[in-house]
């Protein structure tokens, strides 16, 4: 792939986002821009070209490119204001030289205030990089003029939604893994794979560092291990800037006014009492009241589930399909990963399903209160270990959970491309090879039961496990075997007794 010139957001530029969406911009097989801009042609690409998810661009100066399969397509811009910031970040910065650095970017204060001061510091052109993991689309919109705004000389947009889902959330579900019997590992799963991103941006436009906006507080507090964590393990050459462990920036008011010094537009938003985190998997809720343990969360607080009080007074049943350890449909219907679990996000969250309040230990060492919202992963999780209820003996399974809390510890601490949990998921993958069949759930008012499950590999047989009479199962049988089962028992009591 040719160096990357991506989208800057130093001129004008018409996106378009194409990520499998039932409202998608498909019509007649193209791809058309959602808005036009007067002096350009209408901008129209087969989709037989864009595969996946892909993004479509045009600058000034009238440079096209367009890629598909997760890969970022790029427009090369020649504008006056794109090498006035080229020949501005020459110079040595006030900490030292970097040539081009990507920075993780969310629009908000913090990585507004990060472009300038990278420029500051470190005499840089900027890169902003923003993945879309399901944060939805308000966190997206607008990011091309803020980027602009904070001094970036481009910008990248790049869909990881179905990487995300199908090559990061499917591989913990499949290995069972949950932290502290409760956490389903949602932001835990979502900074590797967009590290991993910023690592291939980072090569492809030829930067040598990559910085994140991590502040180590809160629901922070284990980001920047795992986001520095994959960039060694992917590019140790990669330099690592991460400001909040340099700048004298202390907090919200001291960004602010950094921001003003520094031409920047502050972010006109209405600051959250609580520090969330949001993807396709999961939304996370910390602070306010929720640092008391004792405090019961306030109803408004959730946003992807209503109350199960609230919920329908009738119940819903749904099959869900699985292949290999690996969820395929939904009543029937084949979805693609991330399609499967927006649908069932939608369908739990009107159920209730999927509230968790726990009391976490992190990486630092603290305990920290957490509330989590993840109602299509508490679907696939009860659906997925119910197979393997059919599919999976005895000693494989207490192997399995037992490797699973090594599994979800390791995801937790960022360790996502430690050789020992590639190891663990060859593994895991070996040992769900039968799982499949599906799965019947019954969701009410917040719960979801099993109802039913079925597979063509099922070590389940009926005509042994049945009260009556069986060929293959011999009630006689059973004395030899408790005699010589229990005998390491009994002749310890034999010991104790003298006889």
């Amino acid at each position: 792939m040719a160096q990357l010139n991506a989208i800057s957001p130093c001129s004008p530029t018409s996106l378009v986002f194409q990520a499998r969406k039932r409202e998608s911009f498909l019509y007649d097989d193209k791809v058309f821009c959602s808005r036009k801009l007067s002096s350009f042609p209408e901008l129209a690409a087969r989709t037989s070209d864009l595969h996946g998810h892909s993004v479509a661009a045009r600058s000034n100066s009238g440079h096209i490119t367009k890629s598909g399969n997760n890969k970022v397509t790029r427009a090369v811009l020649q504008s006056d204001r794109e090498m006035k910031i080229s020949e501005a970040t020459k110079d040595r910065g006030l900490r030292g030289k970097l040539n081009k650095v990507v920075l993780a970017y969310s629009g908000g204060l913090d990585t507004s205030v990060i472009v300038p001061w990278l420029r500051e510091n470190y005499g840089c052109d900027v890169v902003c990089f923003t993945a879309d993991v399901g944060q939805g689309i308000r966190e997206l919109e607008g990011l091309e003029q803020k980027a602009k705004a904070s001094g970036a000389c481009q910008l990248v947009v790049k869909d990881l939604k179905e990487e995300f889902v199908g090559e990061y959330i499917f591989p913990c579900l499949r290995a069972g893994a949950i932290y502290e019997r409760k956490y389903l590992l949602g932001t835990s799963m979502a900074r590797p794979v967009i590290a991993k991103a910023m690592v291939d941006i980072a090569r492809e436009v030829g930067a040598d560092a990559v910085s994140h906006g991590c502040t180590g507080k809160g629901n922070d507090q284990a980001c920047p291990v795992r986001f520095e964590l994959t960039f060694f393990a992917l590019n140790p050459k990669l330099n690592v800037v991460a400001p909040w462990r340099e700048w004298d920036i202390t907090g919200r008011e001291d960004a602010i006014e950094y921001a003003k010094k520094h031409n920047v537009p502050v972010p006109v938003t209405k600051k959250s009492i609580y520090s969330r985190d949001r993807n396709l998997w999961h939304l996370s809720h910390e602070g306010d009241i929720l640092e008391d343990p004792a405090n019961e969360p306030r109803k408004d607080m959730y946003m992807m589930t209503v109350d199960p009080e609230d919920a329908p007074n009738k119940p819903e049943y749904l099959e869900i399909g699985i292949e290999s350890g690996l969820p395929v449909s939904v009543n029937g219907k084949e979805l693609s990963p991330a399609f499967l679990l927006a649908e069932l996000n939608e369908i739990g969250g009107r159920h209730g399903v999927g509230r968790v309040d726990m009391v976490e230990n992190r990486l630092v060492g603290m305990k920290s209160r957490g509330v989590y919202e993840t109602p299509g992963g508490t679907i696939l999780f009860t659906a997925v270990q119910e197979l393997e209820s059919l599919t999976i003996d005895r000693e494989t399974m207490q192997v399995k959970d037992s490797l699973a809390l090594k599994y979800a510890e390791l995801v937790y601490a960022g360790r996502w491309f430690d050789p020992l949990r590639e190891s663990m998921d060859a593994f895991m993958e070996k040992i769900t090879e039968t799982t499949t069949g599906s799965v019947t759930l019954k969701l009410y008012k917040g719960s979801v039961t099993v109802t039913g499950r079925k597979s063509p590999y099922s070590l389940y047989r009926q005509d042994i496990s049945s009260f009556e009479n069986s060929v293959i199962y011999d009630q006689a049988d059973a004395a030899g075997f408790i005699r010589l089962y229990g005998l390491p028992m009994r002749v310890r009591s034999m010991l104790k007794q003298g006889i």
